[in-house]
């Protein structure tokens, strides 16, 4: 049920962030149905392991090759799809708490939850670029 109402809201929270980033109507159901997923592989491998880097890296891996076939089939940029997409992987709440800690002078913990941002951040990162590094060997195949 965990991972019904996570896609459900996923998908949700990617088309209104597409909206508000006036992403074209054309491109929201593939962008939704794109960050919906990414977040469902996340919730699969987070409920496999304690890491914080495998399921970042996972759904931003999905979200890569999805969003490069979505961007084939509407005719679209794929950042039209990434950026509504990646909403849900921001480790927003991990950036409040550092900025929180380095204020009230814990700046321990406020280097735990940066360094833990960066991680996460990178994961992304890496996860986009394999994508795109596999998507550009299978696009004569997909195309």
């Amino acid at each position: 049920m965990t991972i019904l109402t996570g896609f459900i809201f996923s998908f949700l929270s990617t088309v209104g962030f597409g909206i508000i980033t006036n992403v074209p109507r054309r491109v929201l159901l593939y962008a939704g149905m794109t960050g919906a997923f990414g977040w469902t592989i996340y919730l699969l491998a987070e409920a496999m392991t304690n890491n914080l880097i495998l399921p970042n890296f996972l759904a931003a891996l999905t979200i890569g090759l999805l969003g490069n076939l979505a961007a084939i089939k509407v005719k679209a940029p794929v950042n039209m799809i990434y950026v509504p997409s990646l909403v849900s992987l921001v480790p927003g709440v991990i950036i409040y708490a550092s900025l929180k800690e380095f204020t009230l002078g814990n700046y321990v913990h406020a280097g735990q939850n940066l360094i833990k941002t960066l991680v996460i951040a990178l994961a992304i990162d890496i996860g986009f670029a394999i994508a795109e590094s596999l998507f550009k060997r299978i696009y004569q195949f997909v195309k």
